[in-house]
């Protein structure tokens, strides 16, 4: 059996549609847990920037909105597409909100979290992945690691095959 990639992964959307990652296979990704009342929120700014600046080379971002960390993604889904839209103009893909630690963890994060190691679990909001075209981890970086750092820059970068 083939072993798995983030593209054996699905999601609904916010908007209750299936976004299977498999139909972004072949296009590296950059998926990040979100909140809108953490003081990381502003990196939704950044993220948008990312995602403008590289989708025409096939980078998708995907926005997964969770309310693990105090609570602090505790709206519906349309209050979060409403406040991500008007405080930040976010056009890139959010899923359904969903749990990112523990027992009840998303399977993809489970299985971020087995790649990048016990380190690379989500510990807070704003956790980034950045995927490779082949589907598999490249790097992760923490809540304060800003999206346009250099470093998240070299990542996406890489896995954009540059």
């Amino acid at each position: 059996m083939a072993e798995k990639t983030a593209y054996d992964f699905d999601f609904l959307s916010l908007k209750g549609k299936p976004l299977p990652l498999a139909d972004f296979a072949g296009r590296p990704l950059l998926i990040v847990n979100t909140a809108s009342k953490c003081g990381f929120t502003p990196q939704y700014k950044e993220l948008e920037a990312i995602w403008q600046k590289y989708r025409d080379e096939g980078l998708m971002v995907i926005g997964v909105p969770s309310n693990d960390f105090a609570g602090q993604e505790p709206g519906s889904a349309a209050e979060i597409a409403s406040f991500c839209e008007f405080n930040f103009g976010v056009d890139f893909p959010l899923t359904e909100k969903v749990q990112v630690k523990g027992a009840a963890a998303h399977p993809l994060f489970k299985w971020l979290g087995a790649q990048g190691g016990f380190f690379s679990r989500p510990r807070w909001n704003f956790y980034k992945y950045v995927i490779g075209r082949d589907g598999k981890l490249v790097d992760w970086f923490a809540s304060t690691t800003v999206p346009g750092s250099a470093k998240v820059e070299r990542a996406i970068q890489k896995a954009l095959g540059k």
